[in-house]
């Protein structure tokens, strides 16, 4: 099962706009979903605050800023 990260805070557009297009295609396509709250942690603010959202497949970088759902969804459809 292919694992997907998002990196993000609160109030952030952005953010909320890629994980709704993550759970659209949770709906379809199986895949583990991790949040990551970015200020949790100094480091991760310092390291991603303008950076986010961004988002990993199996612990590769896949996007930042905004998810292509078509791209997503093909990356899922392979074999992990």
């Amino acid at each position: 099962m292919h694992r997907v990260e998002i990196y993000g805070k609160r109030d952030c557009c952005l953010c909320d706009e890629a994980k709704a297009t993550l759970l659209r295609v949770r709906a379809d396509l199986s895949f583990e979903l991790l949040e990551t709250d970015i200020e949790s942690s100094p480091d991760l603010y310092a390291a991603m605050s303008e950076r986010i959202p961004l988002v990993t497949v199996d612990g590769r970088l896949a996007f930042k800023y905004r998810v292509d759902e078509p791209a997503l969804r093909r990356r899922l459809s392979e074999v992990p």
